[in-house]
């Protein structure tokens, strides 16, 4: 028997820990050598960020990086999308990484000597473009870590896939885009991952820590709009016609009864919020129409479906009581971000051997991400990479989606060794 553990030891490429420790040495080396190229990648895409399914810039790069380095390259998946393949020295699974290359109808106010003054349309408006949520970071990241992979090749069993996706912010009005249209567009076929793995830089978190969880970590997230349709009349004569403005601001304040009052919260967090609301021109006129938007967080399927029945239930009998109509349209947009609890639990060693005491795990977080639809697809794990100064207070950092958004580019690094180790640990049986 043991002579047979020690044949299957040798077949995955050694999991001793003179292997393991050998291997991590070659990925700490790799990082540290690609580390200044990460930075000049991560500032040029910074400085010259593009909107969702509009990444032509960014995607010309990436698809040069990886061609130069020896891969199997794919370009205009899911419009602007880039998917490349690594294949080792020696046969075996296959794993994926992934990273999202949209920036934000965001005007920059940091001030750091690469900021942005790019503009674009958003909407049908001019807007400012920044990287407002580090994804400028996960491009140049998952370059490195393509250049650090490519550098071990003979000796990696299975191949890497690299995908690079477009419009994880959400594809314009009327068109496709993101996660699910990679997917529809083939980025998980030939060959197919037998798993995938990506990150998120944070702010609030020290630079260099890293965050997990496993199971549910991001919320599943759904856009409402409801439309109240009263009747116009003079604002001095409101018996005259239906308000819906009023109507509007009762449906609101309904709705935070939902989670407050009717949902049990202490099973599975929720949330929804009406963040816009919109009607009439005149201050002495109430009009016909007022329109609202808003969106809904949850971490349960039977629940999500419940608070969308609620939701039009509150609208449209509280239309009702007032004369006035509702319609709501609610819209799914991204599910559940939920780490594989096997594989999470099976790459815990490695994040360790990363991160040391810089690991931390992670509580769920209401905000969502469409590496979810990949995670539906095979089994997948998400994690946070920390961008914030350890010496700043963490609760003052400016969030992610914020104009004053900052990456500790220090931290950069640690995600290209995070993300190598990962992919090379999975293909030689988690050594």
């Amino acid at each position: 028997m043991k002579g047979k553990v020690l044949l299957l030891l040798a077949a995955v490429g050694g999991l001793g820990c003179g292997g393991a420790l050998a291997q991590t040495d070659r990925i700490d080396a790799g990082a540290q050598k690609v580390g200044a190229r990460v930075i000049e990648w991560r500032r040029d895409f910074h400085q010259h960020p593009e909107l969702s399914n509009r990444e032509t810039r960014t995607a010309g790069i990436v698809a040069e990086h990886l061609r130069a380095l020896g891969m199997e390259v794919r370009t205009g998946v899911a419009h602007t999308g880039v998917v490349g393949v690594l294949k080792g020295g020696k046969p075996g699974p296959v794993v994926a990484l992934r990273a999202d290359m949209d920036a934000l109808p965001v005007t920059e106010e940091a001030d750091v000597p690469f900021r942005s003054t790019a503009k674009g349309q958003y909407n049908g408006q001019e807007v400012g473009v920044m990287h407002a949520c580090g994804h400028d970071a996960h491009i140049a990241i998952l370059m490195g870590v393509a250049q650090v992979l490519a550098d071990m090749r003979a000796e990696l069993p299975g191949s890497v896939k690299f995908i690079f996706q477009p419009a994880e912010e959400g594809p314009p009005a009327g068109e496709k885009g993101g996660a699910p249209y990679m997917i529809e567009q083939g980025a998980l076929e030939d060959p197919r991952p037998d798993a995938i793995f990506g990150l998120h830089v944070i702010a609030g978190i020290p630079a260099g820590v890293l965050t997990y969880r496993a199971g549910p970590l991001m919320a599943s997230a759904d856009w409402v709009t409801i439309r109240v349709h009263g009747r116009q009349t003079h604002g001095a004569w409101p018996w005259r016609g239906i308000d819906p403005v009023v109507t509007a601001s009762q449906i609101v304040l309904g709705l935070q009864n939902i989670v407050s009052r009717q949902i049990d919260v202490s099973k599975e967090p929720a949330v929804v919020t009406i963040a816009t609301i919109n009607g009439g021109a005149r201050k002495n006129i109430i009009p016909d129409d007022v329109e609202m938007s808003g969106t809904i967080r949850s971490f349960d399927e039977d629940m999500r479906a419940d608070i969308h029945a609620r939701i039009r239930h509150v609208a449209e009998n509280i239309a009702q009581a007032n004369q006035a109509s509702a319609e709501v349209d609610i819209e799914k947009a991204v599910p559940v971000t939920t780490n594989d609890e096997a594989l999470t639990e099976r790459m815990l060693p490695t994040l360790r051997r990363v991160a040391g005491d810089n690991l931390k795990t992670q509580p769920r977080v209401m905000v969502a991400e469409d590496f979810s639809y990949f995670q539906q697809q095979v089994p997948g794990m998400f994690f946070f990479l920390g961008i914030t100064p350890p010496d700043q207070d963490m609760a003052q950092a400016a969030p992610n989606h914020s104009p004053h958004f900052f990456v500790d580019e220090s931290a950069l690094i640690q995600g290209v060794r995070a993300l190598s180790a990962l992919a090379v640990d999975f293909l030689a049986g988690n050594r």
